[in-house]
């Protein structure tokens, strides 16, 4: 992880240390989320040739706190946790317009994704970055886990309608996700595709 402010550092260990209070039952959108979309997006950044310190700062902060609303929500946890932002980013030295931006990053990802600028786009595609990677299965394995424990899904047939759906409303924005990670996903979707005839339950 690159660090990219004093500030970004201290709010890391604080905000990491309240993620690693998420319940169990996120097996998906836990911490070790988190920590993945922080490092996808730097890659993203890097191979975008962003290399305005600034915004990379506010970039990495968004994907730090972009899914801390699971502390305490799980349907619209994208507004809670610009609420969060607004509490907690004051006292790590973040002004009202950076926490303004932040907040509009941490809604861009929510679904259907809505970046409305490129700095959201990547954030956006690191959030998803899994679904062009060849750790897909085990991935989305934990996900799955998680919807049947809220009771988003109940049958092997419903998960795999809803990747099929999912996927076929999914598109990356930016250019190194579509050249990297799009070609992996088609793959994946053409593999869900075969498999969701005949399922039994989960």
């Amino acid at each position: 992880m690159r660090s990219y402010s004093a500030r970004f550092d201290k709010l890391y260990l604080h905000v990491t240390e309240m993620l690693a209070g998420l319940p169990e039952q996120l097996s998906y959108h836990n911490l070790a989320h988190t920590l993945d979309v922080i490092n996808q997006v730097q890659v993203i950044a890097e191979n975008e040739k962003l290399t305005d310190k600034k915004k990379l700062d506010l970039l990495t902060t968004a994907a730090l706190l972009h899914d801390s609303g699971f502390l305490n929500v799980y349907k619209e946890h994208e507004r809670r946790g610009c609420e969060i932002a607004d509490e907690l980013l004051p006292s790590f030295s973040y002004s009202k317009s950076e926490i303004d931006y932040i907040a509009t990053l941490i809604m861009a990802t929510r679904i259907p994704q809505s970046p409305l600028d490129k700095l959201g786009e990547m954030l956006c595609d690191a959030d998803l970055d899994y679904l062009g990677r060849k750790d897909f299965d085990p991935i989305s394995e934990t996900l799955k886990k998680e919807w049947i424990s809220f009771g988003i899904i109940t049958t092997q047939e419903e998960w795999m309608q809803k990747q099929v759906a999912f996927f076929k409303l999914h598109h990356y924005f930016t250019s190194y996700s579509n050249r990297v990670r799009t070609p992996v996903k088609e793959i994946h979707l053409k593999a869900i595709l075969k498999k969701v005839n005949g399922q039994a339950s989960l």
